[in-house]
């Protein structure tokens, strides 16, 4: 024990006048009105419009504010969420049926809760073994549920745009050294944006991007990529990688990836696949025929909130080669050597661009823990028995068309006018159904026809809610028929 002489400070002490520290009271009222404005609000979800904008701009301009200098009631600041809320597009809604939705789990919403009250550092093994460890098993998980390879590794992500990044990056480092000004990147006109946007982000030249055609089923055609690839060979290129989709976000389309993966073999190309939306229906029966081939990646990008309902900002990626994560992104720093670690440990700020991150493992580990993967496998199911539901209603109604069957769980379909211009009908039948509220639908543009999209991804999404929207788009175009 030292004496108390040696205890007594030099100077003064500098101490805050006020303190952020809430007593085991405070903290119990306060985390039981939170949990009642969260149930309250989950609660309501299936009597909510699917969506409300209306003086949406008018609420946002109320929170124009500067920063206060005195603390404010939280029943107060609760009370102005309430109305901030609302005015959203309702993507947790049983409604909501445009864009690929986060499902947003309440279970995964009391794993960020714990993960962020005991507010771990997780990016270096050393500051917090067991919990990386629980991240890095919910890793595994995911691999073994989509069927990739015993040995591959990767990491959870804020989503699919961040994966893909991380995944060229590593590409490019790995197999390409210091000058790809040559290298040259394929991919079809379906993929999505986060693709190309990737690409120039990690310092390709887009002239060195290659767009390629679909078939009628908005695949990836082998031939035009195999045409392409001589191509470029002929012209002194180097051809370096192809990134396939397991689920567009247009239409659910499934690029014919074992093909590919033949491709890439025979041209020693990087495999990239893009299963955001779609990689988790491998879970679900007949998984492994709609989406083969996924395990010959050498990249795969998983979206947990999105095939596993879980809230947006859960990405993953998957590496065939845990090597290559650890060469394209390990960096030593002098400050850090106190942090030894055994050889087998895994340090996420090691395999990723980011130092500081959140513990993002407790919101999919605790879900899958409560639930099990057979209820995840059950649902995903559900979604996509509902898609082939919807194709088969509107194929039997007239004046519909669908312009494919539903590869995964989108429809993508239109009416046909007995006159009149067919996109401008469409764009009012959409108007119209979500003017209702009771569902949202979203639409896109394929081969110039304005085509309307059904997609089935909520795990609060169930025949009811389906049946509703037959029963509104129905309505809709008897309507807008009538006025012609």
């Amino acid at each position: 024990m030292q004496p108390a002489a040696d205890l007594a400070p030099r100077f003064p002490l500098p101490r805050a006048a006020g303190s952020m520290e809430m007593s085991s009271a405070a903290m119990e009222q306060a985390t039981q009105a939170c949990m009642r404005f969260a149930i309250d609000h989950i609660a309501s979800l299936p009597s909510q419009p699917a969506w409300d904008l209306e003086h949406a701009r008018e609420v946002a301009d109320l929170f124009r504010e500067p920063a206060p200098e005195q603390g404010t009631n939280l029943d107060t600041l609760l009370l102005r969420l309430a109305i901030a809320v609302p005015k959203s597009r309702n993507t947790a809604s049983p409604g909501y049926l445009a864009y690929i939705p986060g499902g947003g789990l309440y279970a995964a919403a009391l794993g960020d809760y714990l993960a962020l009250a005991v507010n771990r550092y997780v990016g270096v093994w050393h500051a917090a073994p067991a919990l990386v460890q629980i991240e890095l098993t919910a890793i595994d998980w995911l691999r073994e549920l989509v069927g990739y390879p015993a040995g591959a590794a990767g990491l959870l992500t804020s989503g699919g745009s961040m994966s893909n990044l991380i995944a060229l990056v590593t590409a490019r480092r790995t197999r390409l050294g210091d000058d790809f000004r040559a290298a040259v990147l394929y991919f079809s006109r379906e993929s999505h944006h986060s693709i190309r946007k990737a690409a120039i982000l990690a310092g390709f030249s887009e002239h060195n991007l290659r767009e390629l055609p679909v078939d009628a089923r908005y695949r990836l055609r082998v031939d035009a990529l195999e045409a392409a690839i001589a191509s470029d060979r002929a012209r002194g290129l180097q051809p370096f990688l192809v990134a396939g989709n397991a689920g567009t976000t247009n239409t659910g389309a499934v690029d014919p990836i074992p093909a590919l993966a033949g491709v890439c073999e025979r041209e020693n190309l990087w495999l990239h696949v893009d299963a955001a939306y779609g990689g988790f229906f491998r879970l679900a029966p007949g998984g492994h025929e709609l989406l083969p081939g996924l395990e010959r990646a050498d990249s795969l990008v998983l979206d947990p909130h999105k095939g596993l309902f879980l809230p947006y900002g859960t990405g993953c990626l998957l590496v065939r080669d845990p090597a290559a994560l650890r060469d394209a992104h390990t960096f030593h720093a002098g400050y850090l050597q106190d942090l030894e670690e055994p050889e087998d440990a895994v340090s996420f700020a090691n395999v990723s661009p980011e130092l500081s991150r959140e513990f993002r493992g407790l919101r999919l580990w605790l879900p899958m823990q409560l639930f099990g993967a057979d209820v995840f496998r059950d649902n995903l199911r559900e979604k996509l028995a509902l898609a082939r539901w919807a194709y088969q209603e509107l194929q039997a109604e007239p004046g519909f068309e669908c312009l494919d069957e539903p590869q995964l769980s989108v429809v993508a379909f239109r009416y046909l006018p007995p006159r009149g211009d067919a996109n401008e009908f469409n764009a009012a039948l959409l108007q119209r159904v979500n003017d209702m509220r009771r569902v949202h639908l979203s639409s896109t543009l394929l081969d110039g026809q304005f085509v309307l999209r059904i997609c089935v991804l909520s795990f609060r999404t169930h025949g009811d809610r389906m049946v509703m929207a037959l029963s509104d788009l129905r309505q809709a175009a008897r309507e807008l028929v009538a006025a012609l």
